[in-house]
């Protein structure tokens, strides 16, 4: 096991090995797949950070049964995969939050399974923090509409999508993050919208590839673009307007969660800081490449993710310090 991870581990409590090693494969996930979303858990306090990673493979394991597990799956295999996965998810989560708030048993591992490596890990995220499962079932319901839905009509349409993929994750954030208000967590709801908006935008071309199209119909028809426009993989003045007016809606978005950073512990700023800007950077690579996302993937260079990222990690550990010093203290 990873020494960075075990540390994590220990700090959060979590000293069960079959559980730890769940822990880890969700860390393994994240840290192999999540480069953004792993470098911004690096500045929460290290006992946060197993819970992050658990939801974040949680995400990413029904993520690879859509589009990553086993190309040769047909939908219908990958959709009876999805839903036994997803229903046996649910109902051990359920048998793990009794009613009437009484003690919740951790979950333990168990052999086989599909997924199984993540899920101990997922449950007792949930049990520890309490995290209401309707997150978890309209996060599902979305992931299976990928395998059916090839594209939105309108913007409203598409946050009918976007309400499971990405704002109810934000949602299930929220209790780790520790906010200090109520208003809180419909902050995280847009800020989830703004990081998948940024994501469709990047990822145009590759989801194309995929059968689908996450920009909305009507976007498309108000700036003369068709799919076969975007297949032909020429990025013209009509698909550079389009691109442009998605842009500026995903920024409006941004503009409207910033002000809930301020809304979570101290020691949870600079990690959510540090995500709100690297995602906002997306729209910038977009830009600076001249929109040119139909056959490549833009991405935040290294040197910026560091640029953003080491000035936060510096100020979370002097926060951590000063809540450490302010807790002897008053002893």
């Amino acid at each position: 096991m990873n020494p960075a991870g075990q540390r994590e581990l220990t700090a959060a409590g979590i000293l069960e090995p079959a559980l730890r090693r769940s822990y880890q494969a969700c860390r393994e996930l994240n840290a192999a797949h999540g480069r953004t979303y792993f470098l911004a858990t690096r500045l929460l306090p290290e006992w946060k950070r197993p819970y992050v990673h658990a939801l974040y493979g949680f995400a990413r394991y029904a993520d690879e049964i859509v589009d990553d597990l086993d190309s040769t799956l047909t939908g219908g295999r990958k959709a009876a995969l999805l839903h036994t996965w997803g229903d046996d998810f649910l109902a051990r989560a359920r048998a793990a939050v009794p009613a009437g708030g009484a003690d919740v048993p951790r979950p333990a591992a168990r052999e086989g399974g599909p997924g199984e490596g993540v899920l101990p890990a997922v449950l007792d995220t949930i049990a520890r923090w309490d995290i209401p499962l309707d997150h978890f079932e309209a996060f599902l319901r979305s992931m299976a509409m990928d395998l059916t839905v090839t594209g939105y009509d309108t913007f409203d349409d598409l946050m009918g999508y976007v309400h499971g993929s990405a704002a109810v994750i934000g949602l299930q954030m929220v209790p780790i993050l520790e906010p200090t208000s109520r208003a809180a967590p419909a902050y995280a709801y847009d800020l989830g919208v703004a990081f998948q908006l940024a994501n469709f935008i990047r990822d145009v071309g590759e989801d194309l590839r995929r059968g689908r199209v996450y920009l909305p119909a009507d976007s498309l028809r108000a700036f003369g673009v068709t799919r076969d426009d975007l297949r032909s993989g020429v990025v013209d003045g009509r698909v550079r307007r389009l691109l442009a007016f998605e842009i500026a809606r995903a920024r409006e978005l941004f503009r409207s969660a910033e002000p809930g950073i301020r809304l979570l512990h101290p020691t949870s700023r600079d990690c959510i800081r540090t995500a709100f800007v690297l995602y906002g950077g997306i729209l910038d690579a977009v830009e600076r490449a001249d929109y040119q996302v139909l056959d490549r993937r833009v991405a935040v260079g290294t040197a910026r993710r560091l640029t953003v990222a080491v000035p936060g990690l510096a100020r979370a550990r002097r926060s951590r310090r000063s809540r450490r010093s302010r807790s002897t203290a008053g002893r």
